[in-house]
C-alpha cells in the first residue's frame, strides 16, 4: 500500500507538472528551435494557454531585437491524436490562427489550414531585429501571409512540405533609399511532399521602381536561393546604395545568393 501511495503520489505530481507547465518552457523550446532568432518574452500563463511579447533577433550574441506590438495570446488543447493550437494578436493576426501539430515517431506534422485571405499582417521593420542587412536596410511597409493549405512534415531529420503558401511584400520602403517606396513583391512556397522534392520558392515583382526575381528549394539542406535585383529606368541613382548592400554588384545588377 505505501508503495502505491508512493506511486500515485508521483504520477499526481507529474500530471499536475503537464497541466500546469508553465508558459516560459514554451517560450524556451521555440528559441533553442530557431536558434534564438524567434522568442516569446514575457511570457506569462501556462503551455496550455499563455501569453508573450513576439521578438526577433540575430541569433547568439545578437544585440539586435525587434517586438510586435502587443501581446500573442494561444490556446493548445487536444485535436484528435495532434494538438491543435489557436493563436491572436490584435496588431497583426486576421482573427484566429489554427495550427494542427502532430507529434510522431521522430518527427512531427504541422498544418496551417487554407485561408480566403490574408492570416496576417505583419510590419516589415519587425525584420530588424534579425540584424544584417535588415538593421542597415530598415524597412517599411507590411508582409502579408496567405495559405493555400500548407502541411510541413519532419521525416528523418528532413522537412518535407506539401501544398503552398505566399509571402506578400507590400509598399516595401528603406531608409538608405530617397524613394517613398521600393515596390512590392511576392514571395511564393509550394512543395509536393509525395514526391520526395524540395518545396519549390519564387520571387517576383508587383510592382515597383526596385525589380526583384529569383527562384530556390527549401528542403533537407535549408533553403538554396538564386536571385537579382535592379534598378528601373530612371532609379539608378536612387537605388545604387541599396543595391550595394543585397546583393554582389555585377554591373548594374544585384546578385542575391543564400545557401
Amino acid at each position: 500500500m505505501k508503495r502505491l501511495a508512493i506511486a500515485g503520489a508521483l504520477l499526481g505530481g507529474m500530471l499536475a507538472l503537464l497541466v500546469f507547465a508553465p508558459a516560459a518552457w514554451l517560450a524556451s523550446a521555440l528559441a533553442s528551435a530557431t536558434d534564438q532568432r524567434l522568442l516569446l518574452a514575457d511570457a506569462r500563463g501556462s503551455v496550455w494557454s499563455g501569453s508573450a511579447v513576439p521578438v526577433l533577433t540575430g541569433g547568439p550574441g545578437s544585440r539586435d531585437a525587434s517586438a510586435l506590438p502587443g501581446r500573442l495570446h494561444w490556446s493548445i488543447g487536444l485535436d484528435g491524436l495532434a494538438f491543435g493550437l489557436r493563436a491572436r494578436q490584435d496588431c497583426c493576426i486576421n482573427g484566429e490562427l489554427r495550427l494542427r501539430v502532430e507529434p510522431r515517431f521522430g518527427g512531427l506534422k504541422v498544418t496551417l489550414p487554407a485561408s480566403s485571405g490574408a492570416v496576417g499582417q505583419w510590419p516589415a521593420g519587425w525584420l530588424t531585429g534579425l540584424g544584417l542587412p535588415f538593421n542597415t536596410l530598415q524597412l517599411g511597409g507590411w508582409l502579408s501571409l496567405s495559405s493555400g493549405g500548407l502541411v510541413a512534415e519532419s521525416v528523418q531529420g528532413r522537412w518535407l512540405l506539401a501544398g503552398n503558401a505566399a509571402l506578400t511584400m507590400n509598399a516595401l520602403s528603406s531608409r538608405v533609399s530617397t524613394l517613398e517606396s521600393l515596390g512590392s513583391y511576392r514571395l511564393a512556397l509550394s512543395g509536393d511532399a509525395g514526391a520526395q522534392r524540395p518545396a519549390q520558392v519564387l520571387l517576383s515583382t508587383t510592382n515597383g521602381p526596385l525589380q526583384l526575381a529569383g527562384s530556390g528549394e527549401f528542403g533537407g539542406t535549408g533553403l538554396r536561393f538564386r536571385g537579382e535585383a535592379r534598378a528601373a529606368p530612371g532609379a539608378e541613382t536612387a537605388l545604387n546604395n541599396l543595391l550595394n548592400i543585397i546583393g554582389r554588384r555585377q554591373g548594374t545588377l544585384a546578385v542575391i545568393s543564400i545557401g
